[in-house]
């Protein structure tokens, strides 16, 4: 007589479904908007869904400026040093740490999924059809299409 097969999953793997990662960045501090893109960039690489929903002064990170050479994130509130967000992005690349820049190429490169809110747009008082970085694809959404979004059962973080 055979034994009936096991199908039972052992309690430590983890499910497609609840490995994503959402986060909601709201802060608009350099250093806390740099650390989120260092956990979506980390999580987007080892293939985890990953959205990240830019609200209220982190908003800054994707405008895009009218002025040559200037990114929205160099308006975002300085570092926690008291450094400006170019500064202490100068001194992470300097340093061996990922710049702004590899870690928002990484998120969109490794399929992450960037929206902006609407209602943080106007929140910012950003005029009405305000450009967004044309080199990051943005969904523009509210806090209802993100959670319909975010992957069902990830982890949450508000930073």
């Amino acid at each position: 007589m055979s034994q009936p097969e096991n199908t039972a999953q052992p309690e430590n793997t983890i499910q497609p479904a609840a490995n994503g990662l959402s986060i909601i960045l709201f802060a608009g501090g350099f250093d806390r908007v740099h650390y989120a893109l260092v956990m979506a960039s980390a999580a987007a690489a080892t293939n985890r869904p990953v959205t990240l929903f830019f609200t209220g002064r982190a908003l800054r990170a994707l405008v895009q400026e009218n002025e040559p050479g200037v990114l929205g994130w160099h308006d975002l509130d300085p570092a926690d040093d008291g450094s400006t967000p170019v500064a202490r992005d100068r001194y992470f690349a300097t340093h061996g740490l990922a710049s702004f820049e590899e870690l928002l190429g990484a998120c969109v490169a490794l399929g992450a999924t960037v929206m902006a809110c609407e209602m943080g747009i106007r929140a910012l008082g950003l005029p009405s059809g305000v450009s967004l970085r044309p080199d990051v694809p943005v969904k523009t959404g509210g806090v209802v299409t993100f959670l319909n979004e975010a992957p069902k059962g990830g982890a949450m973080l508000f930073v």
